[in-house]
């Protein structure tokens, strides 16, 4: 769900007791076997609680780490939408963990069936830097919901905020029930190598692919969430100055340092010229000033930055015509709309992952879809009208991880929806009773019935049994 890590400097050996640690989780795990439900709701509480009383703390490390982070943003996107995932998980607990009937067919009955949610023992989580408290605990939340110990790695790109974690996690949590790791890429790639029951990353696509290598050596499966370049359909009939607020609150909030911002915008042609300078003039109004504008937030560090300008030249150079809201100040940019862009701009072919936004203009609704099919399945795809029709047709037409009509962003925060991407945007999914069924083992058992009929099928076979399977055949 970030782009693809920039190393800050050299990096320390990892920490020779990680696997000391997961044998300890390890330990804890056989000891005390599958905790009831009262001890998920109290672990849960606990998450609560620590956030709760370091709201005003958490909310300091992560400005310092970005260099300026709007308050209101992180109040919303990281303490809110922890303690809705903890409020969720809390209410929802006992219905998640009581067995499931299945079916049982005709040929095997009187027998029945069932599912038992069992914890899958020590679940791993690696967690990226852009929302480094609610990327960190919501999966921790889903993990712990389903009775499993934790190890979890956070960002080294934003090391005050995962101090931060260490420090209240071990206050409200032994180590033998959640450790946090701290350190760079090589504590990343140990961490990852690990011997997890499951293994969590939420981050770059490149990086995925080493995580997922990594894990393979134990055959540990693994849910990744990464990125990609989530596309945004402005419709034929689309209500534009509604659009136009939409995706460029969406595209700004956290200055555009979100996994599901709107990465491009699809525009029908005779109706660019409007969407441009709608959007300008509302990302002026919306942040005026940007030298004092507590409201928006930076760049989160001068690597990021200058990747983002780098690719700004680059479009520049290359014949793209680049219009901003303002003028930026220190590590903060303003919207920056690019227009004649090609595919062989690094802003048309990589995740952008900051408030650059190309608008595409189409001729008609099949080639805006062809568009997005012609590329990687984006993590969440927007699409905007008021025609019902044209909204069907782009969802039936288009695969993505998840998506939402007439708005963006929102929908990572629901709970009852799955978040996960599909192809190079990710695998696997959590949020909800998906993230409990992510860290359980859904152990489907058979009881057979005193009275059942298997004694017709014991060898030597003979008329009856041969006729009984001639019959079952039949069905």
């Amino acid at each position: 769900m970030s782009v693809a890590d920039i190393s800050t400097g050299a990096d320390q050996s990892p920490d020779a007791g990680l696997r000391y640690q997961l044998d300890a989780l390890r330990a804890a795990n056989s000891r005390d076997g599958a905790p009831d439900r009262a001890q998920r709701l109290e672990w849960l509480g606990r998450i609560a609680a620590m956030v709760r009383e370091n709201q005003d703390a958490i909310i300091a490390a992560v400005d310092a780490d970005f260099g300026g982070r709007s308050r209101e943003e992180t109040l919303l996107a990281e303490i809110f939408t922890t303690l809705s995932s903890v409020h969720h998980a809390k209410g929802q607990l006992g219905k998640w963990m009581r067995p499931r009937r299945r079916a049982m067919d005709l040929a095997f009955k009187p027998a029945r069936a069932r599912l038992l949610p069992q914890p899958l023992g020590v679940a791993g989580i690696i967690s990226p830097w852009n929302y480094p408290l609610f990327l960190a605990l919501s999966p921790l939340v889903g993990a712990l919901a389903a009775g499993n110990r934790i190890m979890l790695k956070p960002s080294e790109f934003t090391p005050r905020t995962a101090a931060l974690l260490a420090e209240m996690m071990a206050q409200h949590f032994a180590a033998d029930e959640v450790a946090v790791v701290q350190g760079g890429p090589a504590v990343g790639a140990a961490f990852a190598k690990l011997p997890f029951d499951h293994l969590l990353y939420t981050g770059s696509t490149n990086v995925g692919r080493k995580v997922m290598a990594a894990a393979a050596e134990n055959l540990t499966p693994v849910t990744l969430e990464l990125g990609g370049k989530s596309p945004a359909i402005v419709g034929p009939d689309a209500a534009m100055d509604a659009t136009v607020t939409s995706i460029v609150r969406g595209k700004l909030f956290n200055a555009g340092q979100t996994c599901v911002a709107p990465d491009y915008v699809l525009v029908p042609k005779d109706r660019v010229g409007v969407f441009v300078e709608k959007a300008l003039a509302m990302a002026a109004e919306f942040y005026p000033d940007l030298a004092d504008n507590r409201d928006y937030s930076a760049i989160v560090n001068q690597a990021q930055y200058d990747r983002l300008q780098s690719m700004l030249a680059e479009a520049e150079a290359q014949g793209a015509r680049v219009l901003a809201a303002g003028s930026g100040s220190g590590r903060k940019m303003p919207l920056t709309v690019l227009l004649e862009t090609t595919e062989s701009m690094a802003v048309r072919r990589q995740e952008i992952f900051g408030p650059l936004l190309p608008v595409i203009p189409y001729a008609d609704l099949g080639a805006a879809i062809a568009h997005v099919n012609s590329g990687d399945r984006p993590l969440a795809l927007y699409v905007y009208d008021r025609n019902q029709g044209n909204v069907e047709r782009v969802l039936a037409e288009t695969v993505s991880g998840g998506a939402v009509v007439n708005d963006c962003l929102l929908h990572a925060g629901v709970e009852n929806l799955p978040f996960g991407g599909v192809g190079l945007s990710g695998m696997g999914q959590y949020h909800g009773s998906e993230g409990f069924e992510t860290f359980s083992k859904l152990k489907p058992v058979m009881y057979q019935s005193r009275l059942n009929g298997m004694w017709l099928l014991h060898p030597p076979y003979g008329a009856r049994a041969k006729g009984l399977i001639k019959l079952l055949l039949k069905r």
